[in-house]
């Protein structure tokens, strides 16, 4: 009598059963320990029905095959491949995988399309781990919302069960075709060899469902496949005109009846993830309240601004610094003392209430004051203080207070972080810097940024609370730089960039 799979049975003398996670047409999930490592893993088991087939184990034996040669952040990662004989001389076939923790993209999309960051990043990693396939050859032939996990570090393709190497015969010994109807492209009901257009075209029709909640051509058989290729409408993205048109139209192109018209893989996973990060919503303007200013004195004399007694200035740094006058719109420029007659100039104390004064703050630009060469005073700006010189100073336009070249570089922590997307922009550039110099290894950056946009897609559908998604990017930074794959250097400019992106705008 063959042996059942139970809690606690050891396989192969070493994957201790846990318990069932989840269940196929052909295998069953089972959580695992492996007692030789200790660590615990997921393993596939073949179906007692068909295991007893050796044609069957052999296509378990060759998914692992397959599977195994990928190495890729998002290919579930294939350790192992075993049989064990029961006492009744019945076999049991299983494939050794890495547990993952997170939901199958199926699932998420039964509450609806995805944000469209969201659905296009996915898309690109899934892209991504396709190219990696096609160049070993190996066809998936069945990408779909069911074989794609959403995981903490992103999507994981799964389920490499029909893949089959590029060139091979696209149908099964009776002639039948492998796949989910909806999802299988056109030239496969013609039983034209396996390629990777294949794959991508399965991708085009897993993205249209992510953005739009429905797939091109529904059909849950092959008739009803072929009926809804031969007359339903082409399909379009004209209802999601927030969607760039260059990642619209590579989607679109993905599902060209043509293989021949289709990007490749790796063109389409460079689309999808250099596409823009979606634009902040357009600001509504505000009016700030206007302050009145004393009137400009006549051409030819001096005004005298006296501050309320016994409250210095916000200017006065001493008895023998000079501040700046405030005049009207249409009054001249500032007084130029010579050095012959030097005086003392206070700015007027203004009481205004707390909200006037912030809106004042955010409207008229802050004015530093002037100072004699005998009294030098360090300044808190950015901008480097040009030496004092004998003559009187030219009188120089009105500019920012900091020129760009001297702004923070990418990374560097500033007084008024931006927008999201400004803030984000500057992380993802320095990532991009980090890879060019070589002080952040390749798998590392793809981490990160996959990170960064998994954070701006999160604000993007709603969710304002920044602090999570921001604790978690920098807590990668420090788990990253403890593996070695960031440079010190370069982790702390990232941790201060990303901690502006909790003070960032939304």
């Amino acid at each position: 009598m063959k042996a059942a799979l139970h809690p606690g049975r050891l396989l192969a003398r070493r994957y201790r059963l846990l318990d069932q996670i989840g269940a196929g047409g052909m295998s069953v999930i089972w959580r695992a320990h492996d007692e030789v490592l200790d660590r615990v893993v997921a393993l596939k088991v073949l179906a007692p029905a068909l295991a007893a087939d050796a044609r069957f184990r052999g296509m378990v034996r060759e998914e692992a095959r397959a599977a195994a040669q990928l190495v890729h952040p998002h290919v579930t990662s294939v350790h192992d491949y075993g049989e064990t004989v029961d006492p009744d001389g019945s076999i049991t076939s299983f494939v050794v995988m890495e547990l993952l923790n997170g939901e199958e993209l199926k699932l998420r999309l039964t509450e609806g399309p995805l944000p469209w960051a969201e659905a296009v990043q996915v898309g690109a990693q899934i892209a991504d781990a396709l190219a990696a396939a096609h160049r070993l050859g190996i066809v998936h032939r069945d990408i779909t919302p069911a074989n794609v996990m959403m995981t903490g570090v992103g999507a994981k393709v799964l389920d490499f069960g029909i893949a089959t190497r590029i060139g091979a015969p696209d149908e099964d010994e009776d002639g039948g075709t492998f796949g989910t109807p909806a999802y299988v492209a056109p030239e496969r009901l013609d039983g034209a060899p396996a390629q990777p257009a294949t794959d991508v075209y399965s991708l085009g029709v897993l993205l249209h469902e992510a953005l739009t909640g429905q797939v091109p051509y529904p059909a849950d058989t092959w008739e009803q496949l072929g009926v809804a290729l031969a007359g339903g409408p082409p399909p379009t993205l004209a209802d999601l005109p927030e969607l760039p048109p260059v990642v619209a139209r590579i989607c679109l192109r993905s599902l060209a009846r043509d293989p021949a018209d289709r990007p490749t893989a790796r063109q389409l996973a460079t689309v999808l993830r250099d596409h823009p990060l979606p634009a902040d919503p357009p600001a509504v303007p505000t009016r700030a309240p206007t302050l009145a200013l004393p009137p400009a004195p006549p051409p030819g004399t001096t005004a005298s601004v006296t501050a309320e007694p016994g409250v210095p200035g916000p200017d006065v740094a001493g008895p023998d610094v000079a501040g700046p006058d405030i005049a009207g719109p249409d009054a001249p420029g500032p007084d130029i003392a010579g050095p012959a007659r030097p005086r003392r100039r206070r700015r007027a104390l203004l009481l205004v209430p707390a909200a006037l004064a912030v809106a004042v703050a955010l409207t008229v630009a802050t004015l530093l004051p002037e100072q004699r060469p005998t009294t030098p005073r360090t300044q808190p700006t950015a901008s480097p203080v040009a030496p004092a010189s004998s003559g009187p100073p030219a009188v120089e336009p009105s500019r920012p207070a900091a020129s760009p070249s001297a702004g923070p570089s990418a990374g560097s922590p500033s007084s008024a972080p931006g927008t999201l997307v400004e803030v984000a922009n500057r992380v993802n550039e320095l990532i991009g810097a980090g890879l060019d110099a070589g002080e952040i290894r390749s798998d590392v950056g793809l981490d990160l940024r996959n990170e960064l946009r998994n954070l701006t897609a999160a604000v993007g559908s709603g969710r304002s609370d920044l602090a999570p998604p921001v604790a978690r990017l920098r807590e990668k930074v420090a788990v990253r730089l403890g593996e070695g794959g960031i440079s010190p250097a370069y982790a702390e400019r990232l941790d201060a960039a990303i901690a502006e992106l909790g003070a960032a705008r939304v």
